[in-house]
Protein backbone atom coordinates (compact mmCIF):
# COMPACT_ATOMS: atom_id res chain seq x y z
CA UNK A 1 0.00 0.00 0.00
CA UNK A 2 1.71 3.22 -0.81
CA UNK A 3 2.04 5.96 1.56
CA UNK A 4 0.16 8.43 -1.17
CA UNK A 5 -2.95 6.21 -0.71
CA UNK A 6 -4.24 4.94 2.63
CA UNK A 7 -7.64 4.30 1.85
CA UNK A 8 -9.95 1.62 2.22
CA UNK A 9 -12.85 -0.19 -0.03
CA UNK A 10 -16.28 -0.64 1.15
CA UNK A 11 -18.67 -2.41 0.45
CA UNK A 12 -22.74 -2.14 1.51
CA UNK A 13 -23.01 -3.13 5.33
CA UNK A 14 -26.53 -3.23 7.14
CA UNK A 15 -24.89 -0.59 9.38
CA UNK A 16 -23.92 2.11 6.80
CA UNK A 17 -27.14 4.38 6.99
CA UNK A 18 -25.86 4.49 10.19
CA UNK A 19 -22.43 5.94 9.80
CA UNK A 20 -21.47 7.61 6.63
CA UNK A 21 -17.16 7.33 6.14
CA UNK A 22 -15.62 9.35 4.41
CA UNK A 23 -12.26 8.22 2.82
CA UNK A 24 -9.64 10.46 1.24
CA UNK A 25 -6.11 10.17 0.02
CA UNK A 26 -2.73 11.18 2.12
CA UNK A 27 0.38 11.23 2.03
CA UNK A 28 2.38 10.27 4.86
CA UNK A 29 1.65 7.20 6.98
CA UNK A 30 -1.96 6.70 7.97
CA UNK A 31 -3.04 10.64 7.19
CA UNK A 32 -6.45 9.67 7.55
CA UNK A 33 -6.84 8.28 11.10
CA UNK A 34 -8.66 5.53 10.73
CA UNK A 35 -10.13 2.90 12.93
CA UNK A 36 -9.58 -0.95 11.77
CA UNK A 37 -12.17 -2.34 14.37
CA UNK A 38 -15.15 0.54 14.01
CA UNK A 39 -14.32 0.44 9.84
CA UNK A 40 -14.92 -3.64 10.29
CA UNK A 41 -17.85 -3.52 12.27
CA UNK A 42 -19.32 -0.77 9.84
CA UNK A 43 -18.96 -1.87 6.77
CA UNK A 44 -17.96 -5.15 6.65
CA UNK A 45 -14.57 -4.50 4.75
CA UNK A 46 -12.30 -7.30 3.81
CA UNK A 47 -9.14 -7.94 5.67
CA UNK A 48 -7.14 -6.48 2.26
CA UNK A 49 -8.87 -3.44 2.88
CA UNK A 50 -8.53 -3.33 6.26
CA UNK A 51 -4.95 -3.66 6.42
CA UNK A 52 -4.16 -1.88 2.76
CA UNK A 53 -6.14 -1.09 -0.21
CA UNK A 54 -6.08 -4.51 -2.69
CA UNK A 55 -8.44 -4.96 -4.67
CA UNK A 56 -7.41 -8.68 -6.24
CA UNK A 57 -9.61 -10.42 -3.83
CA UNK A 58 -12.14 -12.49 -5.34
CA UNK A 59 -10.90 -11.67 -9.39
CA UNK A 60 -9.16 -13.77 -11.12
CA UNK A 61 -5.40 -12.34 -12.84
CA UNK A 62 -4.61 -12.99 -16.24
CA UNK A 63 -1.06 -11.96 -15.93
CA UNK A 64 1.76 -14.18 -17.66
CA UNK A 65 2.54 -16.46 -14.60
CA UNK A 66 5.73 -15.50 -12.50
CA UNK A 67 7.84 -18.13 -13.64
CA UNK A 68 7.78 -16.67 -17.38
CA UNK A 69 8.96 -13.36 -16.20
CA UNK A 70 12.56 -12.11 -15.84
CA UNK A 71 12.03 -9.94 -12.93
CA UNK A 72 14.90 -7.89 -14.21
CA UNK A 73 13.71 -6.66 -17.61
CA UNK A 74 11.71 -3.72 -16.63
CA UNK A 75 14.34 -2.37 -14.61
CA UNK A 76 16.67 -2.86 -17.22
CA UNK A 77 14.40 -1.58 -19.98
CA UNK A 78 14.78 1.72 -18.25
CA UNK A 79 17.88 2.63 -19.56
CA UNK A 80 17.07 2.12 -22.74
CA UNK A 81 14.12 4.98 -22.59
CA UNK A 82 15.82 8.28 -23.22
CA UNK A 83 12.31 10.13 -22.61
CA UNK A 84 12.78 8.52 -18.82
CA UNK A 85 16.88 9.51 -18.81
CA UNK A 86 16.10 13.26 -19.69
CA UNK A 87 12.99 13.87 -18.16
CA UNK A 88 13.07 17.01 -15.42
CA UNK A 89 13.13 16.81 -11.83
CA UNK A 90 9.55 17.40 -10.63
CA UNK A 91 8.78 20.57 -9.29
CA UNK A 92 5.37 20.50 -7.20
CA UNK A 93 3.75 23.66 -6.06
CA UNK A 94 1.40 22.90 -3.27
CA UNK A 95 -1.37 24.81 -2.75
CA UNK A 96 -1.22 28.18 -0.90
CA UNK A 97 -2.25 27.91 3.27
CA UNK A 98 -3.45 30.50 4.98
CA UNK A 99 -3.59 30.39 8.74
CA UNK A 100 -5.88 32.67 11.11
CA UNK A 101 -7.72 32.16 13.75
CA UNK A 102 -11.73 32.84 14.38
CA UNK A 103 -12.92 35.22 17.20
CA UNK A 104 -13.52 32.01 19.46
CA UNK A 105 -9.85 31.32 19.05
CA UNK A 106 -10.31 28.08 16.46
CA UNK A 107 -7.02 27.08 14.41
CA UNK A 108 -8.58 27.80 10.68
CA UNK A 109 -6.31 26.41 7.68
CA UNK A 110 -7.75 28.13 4.28
CA UNK A 111 -6.60 27.17 0.96
CA UNK A 112 -8.55 29.54 -2.13
CA UNK A 113 -9.24 27.48 -4.93
CA UNK A 114 -11.47 29.57 -8.05
CA UNK A 115 -11.92 26.62 -10.41
CA UNK A 116 -15.62 25.60 -9.56
CA UNK A 117 -17.97 27.35 -7.05
CA UNK A 118 -17.76 25.01 -4.33
CA UNK A 119 -17.08 25.45 -1.21
CA UNK A 120 -15.49 22.24 1.09
CA UNK A 121 -15.65 22.91 5.22
CA UNK A 122 -14.69 20.33 7.92
CA UNK A 123 -14.93 21.09 11.60
CA UNK A 124 -12.40 18.20 13.72
CA UNK A 125 -13.19 18.05 17.07
CA UNK A 126 -10.51 15.66 19.29
CA UNK A 127 -13.58 13.89 20.25
CA UNK A 128 -13.73 10.17 18.99
CA UNK A 129 -14.98 7.05 19.90
CA UNK A 130 -11.70 6.83 22.31
CA UNK A 131 -13.80 9.35 24.48
CA UNK A 132 -17.09 6.73 25.32
CA UNK A 133 -15.48 5.80 28.19
CA UNK A 134 -14.96 9.39 30.07
CA UNK A 135 -19.10 9.64 29.09
CA UNK A 136 -19.86 6.11 31.40
CA UNK A 137 -17.70 3.39 31.75
CA UNK A 138 -17.90 0.57 28.84
CA UNK A 139 -20.47 3.03 26.96
CA UNK A 140 -18.83 1.57 23.45
CA UNK A 141 -21.19 4.01 20.69
CA UNK A 142 -21.87 7.00 22.34
CA UNK A 143 -19.43 9.36 19.50
CA UNK A 144 -20.40 7.17 16.75
CA UNK A 145 -24.48 7.57 17.97
CA UNK A 146 -23.84 11.23 18.75
CA UNK A 147 -22.44 11.70 15.14
CA UNK A 148 -25.78 9.50 13.80
CA UNK A 149 -28.03 11.98 15.54
CA UNK A 150 -26.68 15.12 14.64
CA UNK A 151 -27.71 14.53 11.20
CA UNK A 152 -31.14 13.55 12.26
CA UNK A 153 -33.14 16.62 13.18
CA UNK A 154 -33.05 20.22 15.12
CA UNK A 155 -34.64 21.79 17.79
CA UNK A 156 -36.09 23.79 14.45
CA UNK A 157 -36.48 20.99 11.85
CA UNK A 158 -38.01 17.12 12.41
CA UNK A 159 -35.66 14.64 10.18
CA UNK A 160 -37.87 14.44 7.88
CA UNK A 161 -37.47 18.76 7.48
CA UNK A 162 -34.06 18.39 7.56
CA UNK A 163 -33.01 16.01 5.25
CA UNK A 164 -35.59 17.71 2.75
CA UNK A 165 -33.49 21.14 3.56
CA UNK A 166 -30.30 19.39 2.67
CA UNK A 167 -32.20 17.52 -0.37
CA UNK A 168 -32.91 20.91 -1.98
CA UNK A 169 -29.70 22.69 -1.51
CA UNK A 170 -27.90 20.10 -2.68
CA UNK A 171 -25.41 19.92 -0.47
CA UNK A 172 -23.28 17.47 1.31
CA UNK A 173 -23.77 17.66 4.98
CA UNK A 174 -22.92 14.62 7.57
CA UNK A 175 -20.97 13.91 10.94
CA UNK A 176 -18.43 11.03 11.70
CA UNK A 177 -17.16 9.67 14.59
CA UNK A 178 -13.37 7.77 14.46
CA UNK A 179 -11.26 6.68 16.97
CA UNK A 180 -9.79 10.06 17.84
CA UNK A 181 -11.66 12.85 15.95
CA UNK A 182 -15.08 13.84 15.43
CA UNK A 183 -16.02 15.26 12.27
CA UNK A 184 -18.97 17.60 10.61
CA UNK A 185 -18.06 18.34 7.00
CA UNK A 186 -19.89 20.55 4.18
CA UNK A 187 -19.93 21.02 1.09
CA UNK A 188 -21.58 23.38 -1.11
CA UNK A 189 -21.67 26.13 -4.07
CA UNK A 190 -20.18 28.90 -2.73
CA UNK A 191 -22.75 31.43 -3.88
CA UNK A 192 -24.77 33.46 -1.03
CA UNK A 193 -28.00 31.31 -2.21
CA UNK A 194 -26.93 28.05 -1.37
CA UNK A 195 -24.01 28.78 1.29
CA UNK A 196 -25.55 31.00 3.84
CA UNK A 197 -28.81 28.84 4.40
CA UNK A 198 -26.27 25.53 4.31
CA UNK A 199 -24.18 26.55 6.94
CA UNK A 200 -27.36 27.33 8.98
CA UNK A 201 -28.07 23.78 8.70
CA UNK A 202 -24.53 23.10 9.76
CA UNK A 203 -24.62 25.49 12.82
CA UNK A 204 -27.96 23.69 14.06
CA UNK A 205 -26.76 20.43 13.85
CA UNK A 206 -23.63 21.15 16.09
CA UNK A 207 -25.86 23.41 18.58
CA UNK A 208 -29.21 22.46 18.48
CA UNK A 209 -29.44 19.02 17.65
CA UNK A 210 -33.05 17.06 18.55
CA UNK A 211 -31.68 14.02 19.60
CA UNK A 212 -35.10 12.81 19.19
CA UNK A 213 -35.79 9.75 21.10
CA UNK A 214 -38.06 7.34 19.40
CA UNK A 215 -35.50 7.95 16.49
CA UNK A 216 -32.66 6.45 19.01
CA UNK A 217 -34.57 3.61 19.67
CA UNK A 218 -34.76 2.86 15.78
CA UNK A 219 -31.22 3.67 15.46
CA UNK A 220 -30.09 1.56 18.35
CA UNK A 221 -32.69 -1.76 16.93
CA UNK A 222 -30.65 -0.71 13.32
CA UNK A 223 -27.34 -1.05 14.56
CA UNK A 224 -28.10 -4.35 16.78
CA UNK A 225 -29.09 -6.18 13.68
CA UNK A 226 -25.73 -4.77 11.93
CA UNK A 227 -23.87 -5.76 14.66
CA UNK A 228 -25.48 -9.56 14.70
CA UNK A 229 -24.97 -9.67 11.31
CA UNK A 230 -21.11 -8.99 11.88
CA UNK A 231 -20.44 -12.25 13.72
CA UNK A 232 -20.95 -13.45 9.94
CA UNK A 233 -18.04 -11.66 8.85
CA UNK A 234 -14.46 -13.42 9.64
CA UNK A 235 -12.67 -10.09 8.44
CA UNK A 236 -14.50 -8.39 11.22
CA UNK A 237 -14.34 -11.06 13.18
CA UNK A 238 -10.39 -11.04 12.86
CA UNK A 239 -10.31 -6.87 13.53
CA UNK A 240 -11.84 -7.58 16.48
CA UNK A 241 -10.09 -9.49 18.06
CA UNK A 242 -6.97 -8.16 16.92
CA UNK A 243 -7.59 -4.92 18.80
CA UNK A 244 -8.76 -6.44 21.60
CA UNK A 245 -5.78 -8.34 21.85
CA UNK A 246 -3.62 -5.77 20.94
CA UNK A 247 -4.79 -2.49 22.76
CA UNK A 248 -6.19 -4.76 26.21
CA UNK A 249 -8.07 -1.46 28.65
CA UNK A 250 -7.06 0.83 26.31
CA UNK A 251 -9.56 3.25 24.83
CA UNK A 252 -8.45 2.04 21.50
CA UNK A 253 -9.47 -1.52 22.39
CA UNK A 254 -13.32 -1.37 21.91
CA UNK A 255 -15.34 -1.01 18.49
CA UNK A 256 -16.29 2.83 17.26
CA UNK A 257 -19.75 1.72 17.01
CA UNK A 258 -20.22 -0.14 20.54
CA UNK A 259 -21.42 -3.56 20.97
CA UNK A 260 -24.20 -5.54 21.50
CA UNK A 261 -24.23 -5.18 25.13
CA UNK A 262 -23.20 -1.16 25.06
CA UNK A 263 -25.42 -0.37 22.46
CA UNK A 264 -28.83 -0.84 23.83
CA UNK A 265 -27.73 0.84 26.68
CA UNK A 266 -27.13 3.97 25.15
CA UNK A 267 -29.32 6.65 26.35
CA UNK A 268 -30.27 10.43 25.16
CA UNK A 269 -28.79 12.07 28.02
CA UNK A 270 -25.17 10.25 26.75
CA UNK A 271 -25.15 12.13 23.68
CA UNK A 272 -26.08 15.29 24.91
CA UNK A 273 -22.97 15.01 27.95
CA UNK A 274 -21.04 13.92 24.72
CA UNK A 275 -21.80 17.07 22.93
CA UNK A 276 -21.47 19.05 25.51
CA UNK A 277 -18.36 18.16 26.57
CA UNK A 278 -16.28 17.50 23.37
CA UNK A 279 -17.84 19.81 20.84
CA UNK A 280 -16.51 22.67 22.00
CA UNK A 281 -14.32 25.82 20.83
CA UNK A 282 -11.27 24.78 22.50
CA UNK A 283 -11.37 20.89 21.36
CA UNK A 284 -11.99 22.02 17.68
CA UNK A 285 -10.49 23.15 14.41
CA UNK A 286 -11.35 24.38 10.91
CA UNK A 287 -10.65 23.14 7.03
CA UNK A 288 -11.75 25.55 4.11
CA UNK A 289 -11.65 24.88 0.73
CA UNK A 290 -12.77 26.50 -2.18
CA UNK A 291 -14.42 30.05 -4.03
CA UNK A 292 -13.90 32.45 -1.10
CA UNK A 293 -12.01 35.37 -0.40
CA UNK A 294 -9.81 35.28 2.76
CA UNK A 295 -12.39 37.63 3.64
CA UNK A 296 -15.30 36.00 3.47
CA UNK A 297 -13.45 32.67 4.94
CA UNK A 298 -12.91 34.40 8.13
CA UNK A 299 -16.57 35.64 7.99
CA UNK A 300 -17.84 32.29 7.46
CA UNK A 301 -15.56 30.76 10.22
CA UNK A 302 -17.06 32.80 12.71
CA UNK A 303 -20.52 32.43 11.82
CA UNK A 304 -20.20 28.78 12.13
CA UNK A 305 -18.81 28.87 15.60
CA UNK A 306 -20.20 31.67 16.77
CA UNK A 307 -22.43 29.53 19.19
CA UNK A 308 -20.37 27.32 20.41
CA UNK A 309 -19.37 26.59 23.90
CA UNK A 310 -16.08 27.57 24.88
CA UNK A 311 -15.38 24.27 26.89
CA UNK A 312 -11.92 22.56 27.76
CA UNK A 313 -10.06 20.56 25.20
CA UNK A 314 -9.94 16.59 25.47
CA UNK A 315 -7.13 15.02 27.98
CA UNK A 316 -4.43 13.65 26.06
CA UNK A 317 -5.13 9.90 24.98
CA UNK A 318 -2.52 7.29 27.23
CA UNK A 319 -0.30 5.37 25.30
CA UNK A 320 -0.77 1.60 24.88
CA UNK A 321 1.68 -1.46 25.78
CA UNK A 322 3.18 -3.28 23.02
CA UNK A 323 2.78 -6.78 23.49
CA UNK A 324 5.78 -8.57 25.17
CA UNK A 325 5.32 -11.83 23.18
CA UNK A 326 3.89 -13.43 20.16
CA UNK A 327 0.17 -14.16 20.57
CA UNK A 328 -1.59 -16.28 18.45
CA UNK A 329 -5.43 -16.51 18.29
CA UNK A 330 -8.01 -18.51 16.56
CA UNK A 331 -11.27 -18.13 15.86
CA UNK A 332 -13.36 -21.19 14.28
CA UNK A 333 -15.66 -20.23 11.45
CA UNK A 334 -17.23 -22.26 8.85
CA UNK A 335 -15.40 -21.05 5.56
CA UNK A 336 -13.41 -22.36 3.13
CA UNK A 337 -10.65 -19.77 3.51
CA UNK A 338 -8.80 -18.66 6.41
CA UNK A 339 -8.23 -14.99 6.85
CA UNK A 340 -5.32 -13.96 8.73
CA UNK A 341 -4.53 -10.43 10.53
CA UNK A 342 -1.09 -10.09 11.81
CA UNK A 343 0.72 -7.05 13.34
CA UNK A 344 2.06 -5.18 16.23
CA UNK A 345 1.80 -1.88 18.00
CA UNK A 346 3.06 0.60 15.69
CA UNK A 347 3.64 4.83 15.78
CA UNK A 348 1.53 7.51 16.76
CA UNK A 349 1.45 10.67 14.35
CA UNK A 350 4.92 12.63 14.03
CA UNK A 351 4.83 16.08 14.54
CA UNK A 352 8.46 17.33 14.79
CA UNK A 353 10.53 16.98 11.75
CA UNK A 354 12.84 14.28 12.88
CA UNK A 355 9.84 12.28 13.48
CA UNK A 356 8.50 12.64 10.49
CA UNK A 357 11.44 11.98 8.51
CA UNK A 358 11.70 8.11 10.42
CA UNK A 359 8.10 7.75 9.09
CA UNK A 360 8.96 8.75 5.88
CA UNK A 361 11.78 6.45 6.08
CA UNK A 362 9.35 3.83 7.63
CA UNK A 363 7.04 4.26 3.95
CA UNK A 364 9.30 3.49 1.90
CA UNK A 365 10.53 0.89 3.52
CA UNK A 366 7.31 -0.72 4.05
CA UNK A 367 6.19 0.15 0.41
CA UNK A 368 8.91 -2.14 -0.91
CA UNK A 369 7.90 -4.96 2.10
CA UNK A 370 4.21 -4.84 2.26
CA UNK A 371 2.96 -2.36 -0.64
CA UNK A 372 -0.44 -3.13 -2.54
CA UNK A 373 1.27 -3.39 -5.78
CA UNK A 374 2.65 -6.47 -7.45
CA UNK A 375 6.65 -5.15 -6.88
CA UNK A 376 6.18 -5.43 -3.32
CA UNK A 377 7.59 -8.62 -1.74
CA UNK A 378 5.37 -10.21 0.12
CA UNK A 379 2.57 -10.02 -2.74
CA UNK A 380 5.63 -11.57 -5.35
CA UNK A 381 6.56 -14.19 -2.63
CA UNK A 382 3.07 -15.06 -0.97
CA UNK A 383 0.58 -14.50 -4.19
CA UNK A 384 2.87 -14.89 -7.53
CA UNK A 385 5.51 -17.39 -6.15
CA UNK A 386 3.75 -19.67 -3.84
CA UNK A 387 -0.16 -18.84 -4.85
CA UNK A 388 -1.24 -18.62 -1.53
CA UNK A 389 -3.28 -15.99 -1.51
CA UNK A 390 -4.97 -13.33 -4.07
CA UNK A 391 -3.45 -10.86 -2.56
CA UNK A 392 -1.52 -9.70 0.80
CA UNK A 393 -0.25 -6.11 2.22
CA UNK A 394 0.34 -4.16 5.36
CA UNK A 395 0.28 -0.33 6.29
CA UNK A 396 0.97 1.63 9.76
CA UNK A 397 -1.84 3.51 11.26
CA UNK A 398 -0.44 6.78 12.71
CA UNK A 399 -2.80 8.24 15.52
CA UNK A 400 -2.76 10.63 18.76
CA UNK A 401 -1.51 7.46 20.46
CA UNK A 402 0.42 4.37 18.83
CA UNK A 403 -2.01 3.26 15.89
CA UNK A 404 -1.96 -0.79 14.83
CA UNK A 405 0.75 -1.75 12.30
CA UNK A 406 -1.33 -4.38 9.73
CA UNK A 407 -0.60 -7.21 7.24
CA UNK A 408 -3.80 -9.29 6.35
CA UNK A 409 -4.52 -11.85 3.91
CA UNK A 410 -7.06 -14.74 2.96
CA UNK A 411 -6.06 -18.44 2.00
CA UNK A 412 -6.95 -21.78 1.81
CA UNK A 413 -7.53 -23.55 5.36
CA UNK A 414 -4.93 -26.26 4.01
CA UNK A 415 -2.56 -23.46 3.22
CA UNK A 416 -3.18 -21.44 6.39
CA UNK A 417 0.21 -22.39 7.99
CA UNK A 418 2.40 -22.38 5.26
CA UNK A 419 1.30 -18.69 4.29
CA UNK A 420 1.51 -17.38 7.61
CA UNK A 421 5.24 -19.08 7.93
CA UNK A 422 6.32 -18.27 4.38
CA UNK A 423 5.21 -14.28 5.02
CA UNK A 424 7.38 -14.00 8.23
CA UNK A 425 10.28 -15.55 6.34
CA UNK A 426 10.11 -12.66 3.77
CA UNK A 427 9.90 -10.39 6.35
CA UNK A 428 12.68 -11.89 8.59
CA UNK A 429 14.75 -11.63 5.41
CA UNK A 430 13.99 -8.16 4.53
CA UNK A 431 14.83 -7.07 8.08
CA UNK A 432 18.34 -9.03 8.12
CA UNK A 433 18.87 -8.04 4.64
CA UNK A 434 17.61 -4.85 3.91
CA UNK A 435 15.68 -3.54 0.70
CA UNK A 436 17.77 -2.92 -2.35
CA UNK A 437 18.85 0.47 -3.54
CA UNK A 438 16.96 -0.12 -6.83
CA UNK A 439 13.95 -0.77 -4.49
CA UNK A 440 14.12 2.44 -2.96
CA UNK A 441 14.92 4.52 -6.04
CA UNK A 442 11.64 2.79 -7.35
CA UNK A 443 9.43 3.54 -4.49
CA UNK A 444 10.49 6.97 -4.02
CA UNK A 445 10.09 8.23 -7.66
CA UNK A 446 6.74 6.84 -7.35
CA UNK A 447 6.15 8.28 -3.72
CA UNK A 448 7.28 12.02 -5.28
CA UNK A 449 5.21 11.60 -8.71
CA UNK A 450 1.79 10.74 -7.37
CA UNK A 451 1.96 13.47 -4.62
CA UNK A 452 0.25 16.10 -6.79
CA UNK A 453 -2.41 13.74 -7.06
CA UNK A 454 -3.56 14.17 -3.25
CA UNK A 455 -4.51 17.77 -3.76
CA UNK A 456 -5.77 17.54 -7.59
CA UNK A 457 -9.61 18.43 -5.60
CA UNK A 458 -11.25 20.41 -3.41
CA UNK A 459 -12.01 17.50 -1.39
CA UNK A 460 -8.42 16.26 -1.50
CA UNK A 461 -6.80 19.73 -0.74
CA UNK A 462 -9.11 19.54 2.05
CA UNK A 463 -8.68 16.47 3.94
CA UNK A 464 -4.80 17.49 4.06
CA UNK A 465 -6.05 20.74 5.55
CA UNK A 466 -8.05 19.13 8.33
CA UNK A 467 -5.33 16.53 8.97
CA UNK A 468 -2.62 19.09 9.62
CA UNK A 469 -4.85 20.87 12.00
CA UNK A 470 -6.30 18.43 13.86
CA UNK A 471 -2.60 16.79 14.66
CA UNK A 472 -1.09 19.89 15.39
CA UNK A 473 1.83 19.57 12.07
CA UNK A 474 3.26 22.87 10.69
CA UNK A 475 2.21 25.21 7.84
CA UNK A 476 5.12 23.66 5.59
CA UNK A 477 4.05 19.78 5.99
CA UNK A 478 2.89 19.40 2.31
CA UNK A 479 6.14 21.39 1.41
CA UNK A 480 8.74 19.68 2.58
CA UNK A 481 7.11 16.36 1.99
CA UNK A 482 9.33 16.29 -1.28
CA UNK A 483 12.51 16.71 0.66
CA UNK A 484 11.79 14.12 3.03
CA UNK A 485 11.38 11.89 0.42
CA UNK A 486 14.48 13.19 -1.19
CA UNK A 487 16.09 12.49 2.42
CA UNK A 488 15.32 9.10 2.67
CA UNK A 489 19.30 7.16 2.99
CA UNK A 490 19.07 3.28 2.33
CA UNK A 491 21.02 2.46 5.80
CA UNK A 492 18.11 4.57 7.49
CA UNK A 493 15.70 3.13 5.52
CA UNK A 494 16.55 -0.31 6.70
CA UNK A 495 17.62 0.56 10.25
CA UNK A 496 14.11 2.40 10.72
CA UNK A 497 12.58 -1.26 9.49
CA UNK A 498 14.56 -3.30 12.24
CA UNK A 499 13.89 -1.00 14.86
CA UNK A 500 10.33 -0.82 14.35
CA UNK A 501 8.98 -4.33 12.80
CA UNK A 502 9.25 -7.53 15.60
CA UNK A 503 8.18 -10.63 13.55
CA UNK A 504 9.11 -12.63 16.69
CA UNK A 505 6.39 -10.59 18.58
CA UNK A 506 3.78 -10.61 16.51
CA UNK A 507 0.10 -10.82 17.50
CA UNK A 508 -1.46 -12.90 14.72
CA UNK A 509 -5.41 -13.90 14.95
CA UNK A 510 -6.65 -16.66 12.54
CA UNK A 511 -10.60 -16.91 11.63
CA UNK A 512 -11.12 -20.27 9.88
CA UNK A 513 -12.36 -23.81 9.75
CA UNK A 514 -9.00 -25.17 11.25
CA UNK A 515 -6.50 -23.91 13.49
CA UNK A 516 -3.04 -23.11 11.71
CA UNK A 517 -1.29 -24.01 14.98
CA UNK A 518 -2.84 -27.45 15.24
CA UNK A 519 -1.22 -28.16 12.02
CA UNK A 520 2.12 -29.81 11.51
CA UNK A 521 4.34 -27.08 10.00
Amino acid sequence: MTQTTFLMNTKKSPLLPLVKRKFKPHFEPGFKQRSYLSLSILLGLTILTTTAQADTTGSEDFRTPSAAVDINAPIAALSTLTSVADAKPLKVTVPTIQQFKTKAGIPVLFVRTTALPIVDIDLRFNAGSARDGSIRKAGFGIANMTATMLEQGSKSLNENEFTRAVETLGVNLSSSAYKDMFIVSLRSLSDDEHLLPAVDLMTQMLNEPAFDADILARNKARLLVGLQQQKQDPNSLASIAFNEALYGDHPYAHPSVGTLDSVPSIERKELLDFKNRYLVAANASIAMTGNLTLTQAKKLADDITADLPVGQAATTLPEPKPLTKAQHIHIPFPSTQTTVLMGQLGDKRATDAIAQQKQTNFAVGNEVLAGGDFNARLMTEIRQNLGYTYGISGSMSPMLARGPYQIGFSTRNDKARAAIDASLDVINDTLDNGITSTEMRLTTDNLKNSFPMGFASNAGINSLLGMMNFYQLPKNYLTNYVSRIDQVQLPEVNKTMRDTLKPDDFLIVTVGQEDPWKTNK
